[in-house]
């Protein structure tokens, strides 16, 4: 029988945003403002605000927009595809799952991305105890975490 893991969902949730965090500062140069990690039966769905650039806020606004909006998604959807074991590795690591297929996109108007991870299986999760974070997310008072 594997061993169950000891960390509340919260934890995990918490664990993840913190190596995204630094998986953006690595990769894109640059840290989001706000990061939140939700972990769905056999998904982790991970929300980054403020992780443009100003030179990429400047080049999407740009003339008409459309071409430079183009070029800032492809450039990092190019510079995710290039770091995707390093992504996989972090939610390996943490969740002790494979990850299945990655989904990712970002708003060049709100400076918001998320990334959706399809794992191989659901992660099997310790014990829920009192006063933390339920299997669904919600502290016990119906809060979810935010890590900045």
């Amino acid at each position: 029988m594997k061993p169950v893991c000891q960390k509340t969902v919260g934890e995990l949730e918490a664990e993840i945003s913190q190596a995204v965090i630094r998986f953006e500062k690595e990769t894109m140069g640059r840290g989001p403002l706000e990061t939140r990690t939700f972990l769905i039966e056999d998904m982790v769905l991970i929300r980054l605000k403020g992780v443009l650039t100003p030179s990429e806020i400047k080049l999407a606004e740009a003339g008409d927009g459309q071409r430079g909006r183009y070029l800032v998604k492809q450039t990092r959807q190019e510079l995710v595809d290039h770091s995707r074991p390093m992504l996989e590795a972090i939610i390996r690591d943490v969740l002790g799952v494979e990850v299945r297929s990655l989904h990712t996109d970002i708003s060049t108007k709100t400076g918001e991305r998320v990334i959706v991870l399809s794992l191989d299986r659901k992660p099997d999760l310790g014990p829920v105890e009192k006063g933390t974070r339920s299997r669904n997310g919600d502290n016990s008072d119906g809060r979810r975490q935010l890590v900045k």
